[in-house]
């Protein structure tokens, strides 16, 4: 048994006698959910622009390598080094091959605070000349596992 309130009419008529019904949307948990996301906009946008310091992680320390290879060796300012003897960035690769004839790869070590630039251009000036380059880290010392 079914029981109709608003006299029994069809459902057209239902529909259009209907005070309770509305078509609007409620804007106002929009207007909310916006504000905050600009609130958090603002708060985050410096950090966009400065972007975020990275610092290189630390490697657990391996087995010595039993390969004898030349050094190059690149300072905080940028400055080369082959081995010991200081070396211009051009002549990189020809001073290799002389002072090492034979050598296929070298190790590349970098100051933790040099830019990236002269890394990258080291290493394809290297790759380049057919050297394999091989990154040096320095291993993690019982200090830095003990803070973990």
């Amino acid at each position: 048994m079914a029981i109709a309130t608003n006299g029994g009419g069809n459902s057209r008529s239902r529909r259009r006698a209907s005070p309770g019904m509305l078509a609007e949307i409620n804007v106002t948990p929009f207007v909310d959910v916006m504000l905050v996301l600009l609130i958090i906009f603002m708060l985050t946008a410096h950090v966009m622009e400065f972007g975020i310091q990275v610092d290189v992680p630390k490697t657990r320390a391996v087995a010595d390598s039993a390969k004898e290879l030349p050094v190059v060796n690149i300072t905080k300012d940028g400055t080369l080094y082959l081995n010991e003897k200081e070396t211009d960035i051009n002549q990189l690769p020809a001073e290799i091959q002389r002072r090492f004839s034979g050598a296929t790869a070298v190790y590349l070590r970098a100051d933790k605070e040099t830019v990236w630039e002269p890394i990258a251009q080291v290493m394809s000036d290297l790759a380049a000349a057919k050297y394999q380059v091989n990154a040096v880290t320095r291993p993690e010392d019982a200090a830095d596992k003990r803070r973990k």
